[in-house]
This record gives structure tokens, sequence and C-alpha cells, in this order.
């Protein structure tokens, strides 16, 4: 989503949060949230804070699956480490706040990996088993 926003407003995600403020940032991704549900069998990474909406989360279960990729903290900080895009990242204790006010929202995702120790590869795996086992249950 991020690249895609990037291309519909032909900046940064960092640029567009320093010249319009998250609340603008956030009515992007919405819209272009909006725009992807339409899509059918189309996997959409969503940045930190898309899924705390109430209303996100509605348009993503309504048609589709979601699924929360978890890992701890400290993960989360050696992987955006080097990361300019995320400007909600850019201060340690700000992030540690953030990531623990948007794990009760996670939480209502219909799957959890547990990502901090698997491979790609595993949890591709237990995603797709989930789905399948999912698929047979409707």
């Amino acid at each position: 989503m991020d690249e895609l926003i990037e291309s519909r407003e032909h900046q940064s995600i960092a640029t567009v949060f320093a010249r319009n403020g998250e609340a603008y940032f956030r009515r992007i991704e919405h819209e272009v949230l909006c725009e992807l549900v339409h899509e059918r069998q189309l996997v959409v990474a969503t940045g930190g804070g898309t899924f705390v909406s109430t209303d996100n989360r509605s348009i993503i279960n309504k048609d589709g699956v979601s699924i929360w990729l978890d890992v701890s903290f400290n993960r989360v900080i050696d992987r955006l480490r080097s990361d300019t895009k995320r400007p909600l990242a850019a201060d340690h204790t700000k992030m540690q706040t953030l990531f623990e006010t948007r794990r009760p929202a996670y939480a209502l995702a219909d799957f959890r990996v547990d990502a901090s120790l698997t491979s790609i590869d595993e949890q591709t795996e237990q995603i797709l088993e989930w789905i399948s086992i999912e698929t047979i249950r409707t």
C-alpha cells in the first residue's frame, strides 16, 4: 500500500506526513484500501496503522481475510532501524507506545502467525494451510 500511496501522491510517505500530517495520510491510506479490496486473489501489505481503524478492518474482513504477522517489539525495531520511509518509527519511545496500543487491534485479525520464530517459507506454509482449511469450512 505504501508504494501505491507514494505513486498516487508523487512523494514519499515521510513527505506526506511532514507536509500534510497523519490525518491526511490515513485518509489517503483508506482510499487506497477501498480501491484494492475490489481485486481478487490479491495480498495487500498494509502499514502498521491501517488495521487499527475500525473502518479499515471492516473493509478488509468484508471480502477478505486478515493475517497478523506477529513479531516482538525488538524485532520491529531491528527491521525498521534503517527504514526512512516510516516517520512514526523515528522515535523509539513513541514507536513502543504505538506498538503496544496497536496490538489489541492486530489481535482482531482472522489469523495470527508468530513471525518471530519462523522463516518466511514457514510463515507462508502456515498461512496457505490455514486458508485451505478455511476454504473447506465455507
